[in-house]
């Protein structure tokens, strides 16, 4: 039997915020610690998965049926396969992620789905990921739904040649969503959300890396960002006209998406 692990990782963190069941102690010990300093850490991540559902389903009425989600974590009830195959069922889902255990339960979880699959990759080695046997199973001579929910903070430094690279290896008519934390307004949650930061680092083994609303507009940089552009999450195509949170929802305040289409 292998040994279990002790280190959180990024997925089990999301898993514990959002009700899941595929999480570890060590996943929820550092979830509740980051809780406890940012206390709207978990509907920070139940926006975030809000936001993925959103730009599925609006993926798929722009006729996209085919997905390529980095930094997926464990694809769980209403996850994007399921969200996409519900409008359009020829619709194909390569998850990545860079935990091997992540990878592994979610195949279990995909086992009955020929059209889905979880591959172990690093969004930095993007010849990697566009090169592995896996995402063989996309063609990128048709468009391709490329989802970076959430993924690039865990990525230090300028990650702008990192973008550029997966973008141009898709084709025109591609998507490219993007969910990023970044600083709130006010200075009170920004130092709050700084000590959840630091607990985070401190037991995760994926850290944490906050970024301005300009850096990432800069990340869909070769892409035409759609309407409404780059928002607050919760403000990109809600549910409902006027169902948004406030402005002073500090959990949407952290929490910046958009989409960009490959011209």
């Amino acid at each position: 039997m292998a040994e279990e692990r002790t280190r959180a990782t990024a997925a089990g963190v999301y898993d514990w915020c959002l009700g899941g069941h595929h999480h570890l102690p060590c996943d929820a010990e550092a979830a509740i610690a980051a809780q406890r300093a940012f206390p709207l850490t978990t509907r920070t991540a139940r926006y975030n998965r809000d936001f993925l559902q959103r730009v599925v389903h609006w993926l798929a009425k722009q006729g996209v049926r085919q997905y390529l989600d980095i930094g997926s974590g464990y694809p769980t009830a209403g996850n994007v396969h399921e969200i996409a195959q519900a409008s359009r069922p020829d619709s194909r889902v390569v998850y990545v992620d860079i935990d091997p255990d992540t990878v592994a339960v979610s195949n279990g979880i995909l086992a009955d789905d020929p059209c889905s699959l979880c591959i172990q990759g690093d969004i930095s080695d993007p010849d990697a990921v566009l090169g592995h046997p896996g995402t063989g199973l996309l063609d990128f001579t048709e468009p391709v739904g490329l989802l970076l929910v959430s993924v690039l903070p865990f990525v230090e430094g300028d990650v702008g040649p990192l973008l550029r690279r997966y973008i141009g290896a898709l084709a025109p008519g591609s998507h490219v969503a993007i969910s990023h934390i970044t600083a709130p307004e006010g200075e009170h949650a920004r130092l709050r959300l700084e000590a959840a930061e630091r607990q985070y680092n401190t037991k995760v083994q994926q850290r944490v890396n906050v970024r301005s609303g300009d850096e990432i507009t800069a990340l869909f940089d070769g892409t035409e960002l759609v309407p409404p552009g780059l928002v607050r999450a919760t403000h990109w195509h809600p549910p409902r006209p006027g169902y948004v949170p406030g402005d002073d929802d500090e959990a949407s305040g952290v929490l910046l998406g958009g989409v960009g289409r490959v011209p």
